[in-house]
């Protein structure tokens, strides 16, 4: 299906005004909308290119960009473009995806293409679903906190229990569980955890990670098994994080935080792969799970500010041309770009112990209102992963076995069976994807693939994506009416902030459904088995 990306009329009749881009270091003229287009071709019925002329400003494309969507999904896409052309000033709102695809090919070092994934939408420099590999041995090649994000490490734990719904229904346990849920884990804007942690404490965490939950007690040894990184991202370096993100950090262990943070109860609704399932623990339909989503709070928060402002200087000193400010960054082998690393691995080792703690909660809440123990229960992690992160990996580019720095920003790690890096129990169906939905919609367990080693460097979608912005959410739909369509649906809930639940409404959101199947189209994973909500707690 080789067709022009602009050739629907209606769209392709909308020519921008032609206005200038000030990129800072000069004017550049900006294109129409009827000549963007041109530089953009869909190429299959999921998979659209991006020509290296489609940047604005003074850096050109160093390689082309690509991104994986179906025809509707990309309808969003070809609007932001359209608004974009149209505005009377470039520096007005934000980008469009496209356009910070094509910003993020111009960054130096980077390999083969900058990549886009279904879920797709506009972030701070890189787009969140945007994936960057960036050749560890060019000394040029760059890492920019804007390809990792602000909420680092920030993903997904998934828990699987023995029970069914019929025994929480026979129980009429739903509420209660729900409560008990939300009164072990502190939710909310500035929540502090229970877990102790004074300066001492937070240095081992940053260190070790999971290593810290195990050796403390709030993990199980065999959690970390399950865990990306098995837990603990080895290139952390404690005295490379500042004062200020250490006294954010500190209050903040084993708390979800607000925003799209979220705990779940849920119900196995369809398996589509029963031999992944069932090496995942999962045997039939109606099975009861856990889903924890979150990520290193402020501390990660902090983290990234605090670099940001360093590679702003890092930048002019190495004078790196960046076309968006946001894309701030600095050599990988530079002082500044080993610092980040290393700070930032301490911000994901944070965000594992995060999740364990709060895993550690949960049992206690499934303990307390089933009078079980979680070992009774069955309450083992099914995997843990990472969809905020940067980390080096081997992989083959055409033909050549290279040393990648990979920045995957709203994207999740998806590699294929037997390969080296995932667990033992997985190596036979490839390893877990978790991709939660939109509050009140299904989630999905996918696997990795091989294609997508090809296609995207082990890298897959990580939920369903934002569709409009949180302030137009706020504006447009009502707290009252989406509380009653979670009742309606028979979902219990307990949030701290029933008014911020309007950022986070279904309709705020692509259909998370779409955005796997699109992804399962690509080759980039494949369905195991789906979920939907019973519970949910919030900020």
């Amino acid at each position: 299906t080789q067709s022009t990306w602009g050739a629907n009329p209606a769209m392709a009749g909308r020519v921008g005004a032609g206005r200038g881009v000030n990129t800072g270091r000069g004017y550049v003229p900006k294109k129409t909308f009827r000549e963007e287009t041109q530089l953009i071709k869909r190429v299959s019925k999921v998979e659209v290119h991006i020509a290296t002329g489609f940047a604005d400003g003074e850096a050109p494309m160093n390689v082309p960009a690509k991104y994986y969507m179906t025809d509707d999904m990309d309808i969003l896409m070809q609007d932001e473009l359209r608004q974009y052309c149209e505005r009377s000033s470039a520096n007005a709102g934000f980008l469009p995806c496209v356009k910070q695809l094509a910003n993020v090919a111009t960054l130096p070092g980077i390999v083969k293409w900058s990549i886009g994934l279904p879920d797709m939408h506009a972030g701070y420099g890189f787009a969140i679903g945007n994936v960057a590999a960036f050749d560890m041995e060019n000394p040029l090649s760059v890492v920019s906190p804007g390809g990792v994000g602000f909420d680092i490490n920030c993903g997904v734990r998934l828990i699987r229990t023995n029970l069914f719904e019929e025994d929480i229904i026979k129980r009429a346990v739903k509420e209660p569980l729900a409560q008990a849920l939300y009164d072990h884990i502190p939710v909310g804007v500035g929540s502090q955890g229970i877990v102790p942690t004074g300066a001492s404490i937070l240095t081992d965490v940053m260190e070790l990670g999971m290593d810290w939950s195990v050796r403390e007690g709030y993990a199980w040894a065999e959690d970390k098994e399950h865990c990306e990184e098995y837990g603990r991202m080895l290139t952390a370096d404690p005295s490379k994080v500042s004062t200020r993100a250490r006294k954010r950090g500190m209050p903040q262990l084993g708390t979800l935080g607000a925003g799209n943070h979220y705990g779940e109860i849920q119900v196995v609704d369809e398996i589509f792969d029963r031999h992944a399932a069932k090496r995942m623990g999962i045997e039939e339909t109606g099975q009861v799970v856990v889903m924890i989503h979150c990520g290193s709070r402020g501390f990660g928060h902090q983290v990234a500010t605090d670099a940001l402002v360093e590679m702003e200087s890092a930048c002019k000193r190495d004078n790196i041309i960046l076309n968006d400010k946001q894309l701030a960054c600095a050599r990988i082998h530079s002082k500044e770009g080993r610092d980040y690393f290393a700070a930032m691995s301490c911000a994901a080792n944070y965000a594992f112990a995060n999740r364990a703690s709060m895993t550690f909660l949960a049992r206690q809440a499934f303990s307390k209102v089933f009078e079980m123990t979680p070992d009774d229960l069955d309450m083992h992690v099914i995997y843990d992963v990472s969809h905020n992160v940067a980390k080096i990996e081997e992989h083959m580019v055409d033909g050549k076995l290279m040393s990648l720095l990979l920045h995957r920003k709203g994207s999740t790690r998806a590699f294929p069976p037997f390969h080296p890096l995932i667990p033992v129990d997985y190596q036979g169906i490839g390893q877990p994807v978790l991709v939660g939905g939109s509050m009140g919609t299904s989630s999905y367990v996918l696997t990795g693939t091989e294609k997508a080693m090809e296609l995207s460097f082990g890298s897959t979608c990580h939920g369903a994506g934002r569709e409009q912005s949180r302030n137009l959410s706020r504006n447009s739909i009502s707290h009252e009416k989406i509380l009653q369509d979670l009742a309606d649906k028979g979902i219990a809930v307990r949030m701290a902030s029933p008014k911020l639940v309007m950022e986070e409404a279904p309709e705020s959101y692509k259909d998370v459904t779409k955005v796997v199947e699109a992804c399962e189209m690509a080759g980039l994973s494949k369905r195991a088995f789906k979920m939907r909500p019973i519970a949910v707690i919030k900020g």
